[in-house]
């Protein structure tokens, strides 16, 4: 080759290679342009851990509210340490740590399980259950013994913080408040083969904004507020609605006598009305979320707590279909 074809040659070579960087640097410019993609959620049980839908953000209620049956007017918006108490009249005078908490880790107990104790999709029911059975939780998350199997869930995260800055007094105070309130009916539970398209904000269901939509509801429970705006505000007579699918309360029934998948009837256990038994907790009437998610953690030992072994026969072979049935039976029953 002379040196008239060589630099011919090397002019078509750089070309050549200043196209191929433009467009690699065109392809990583539009890749970083774009979107991350949702995490997805990493459980067979999506429908019970309400990972948040990205981008779907409720507007945060401000300036003076009120909610029916109650005679207050409540300045918000309002945090973590001063959750609103719509009916004090419910309840006994509730203790600092259930009331208000103490900045910055312990969150007041009353902000997430409200003031009745009666909770929501996204945590558990308190009322009525043993004192000693809410501190063995508390000394569970304080040991990391109680996870979520489903890691962008951020409850169980919030709990483990609260467990390890409680003190002891706090812990009992807490437990006693809860243990002495009466639960009652809080969850509707409706057979149905199709719910309202819905999205998960606050870590539970809610229709999605701008349709009226309905999809099938398959292999899923959809746990939902009656009334959004008064759960928003933390209303507590403000109570949930759980779509299940059709026959899953009768097959959650037969699971539950000992029939077809576990290991003993729950009643071994958890009372003949599966209302509690001494330190074993109530089940009766619960968030059929929280259930499943309790069943699923267990099975896969997130949960490992001092009482958990006894649950590993029983939770061995569930699937999750098994899970959703027994979780749709128990939450129908009355507490």
């Amino acid at each position: 080759m002379n040196y008239s074809g060589f630099r011919i040659f090397t002019m078509q070579t750089r070309t050549l290679s200043l196209a191929l960087l433009s467009l690699t640097l065109g392809a990583a410019t539009a890749a970083l342009a774009q979107p991350a993609a949702p995490v997805q959620p990493q459980t067979p049980l999506t429908w019970a851990y309400g990972v948040n839908t990205p981008g779907v953000n409720l507007p945060a209620a401000t300036g003076p509210q009120h909610v029916p049956d109650s005679k207050l007017e409540l300045v918000f918006p309002r945090d973590r340490f001063s959750p609103p108490d719509w009916h004090p009249e419910d309840h006994p005078a509730m203790p600092p740590v259930v009331a208000s908490g103490h900045a910055p880790q312990v969150m007041a107990c009353a902000y997430c399980h409200l003031p009745n104790g009666q909770g929501r999709p996204e945590n558990a029911s308190l009322a009525g259950l043993s004192a000693d059975y809410i501190k063995q939780q508390l000394a569970d998350y304080r040991a990391s013994l109680r996870k979520s199997a489903e890691p962008q869930m951020s409850p169980p995260s919030l709990m483990q913080a609260i467990g390890l800055n409680t003190t002891a007094e706090e812990a009992e105070q807490a437990a006693s408040y809860f243990a002495g309130l009466q639960p009652r009916r809080w969850i509707r539970v409706v057979e149905t083969a199709s719910v309202p398209e819905t999205v998960v904000s606050g870590w539970m269901y809610i229709p999605k904004p701008g349709t009226a939509v309905k999809e099938p509801i398959a292999n899923r429970i959809l746990e939902m507020p009656e009334n959004l705006e008064r759960t928003e505000l933390r209303d507590s007579r403000s109570s949930f609605v759980a779509y299940v699918p059709v026959g899953s309360i009768a097959r959650g029934k037969q699971l539950a006598n000992g029939n077809g998948g576990l290991a003993s009837a729950c009643s071994a256990c958890h009372g003949a009305d599966l209302r509690g038994l001494g330190p074993v907790p109530r089940l009766a009437g619960r968030s059929p979320s929280y259930l499943a998610r309790q069943l699923y953690d267990l099975q896969t030992s997130n949960r490992k707590g001092l009482w958990s072994p006894l649950m590993t026969a029983v939770v061995a072979k569930l699937t999750p279909e098994d899970m959703l049935a027994l979780a749709a039976y128990i939450a129908s029953l009355e507490p």
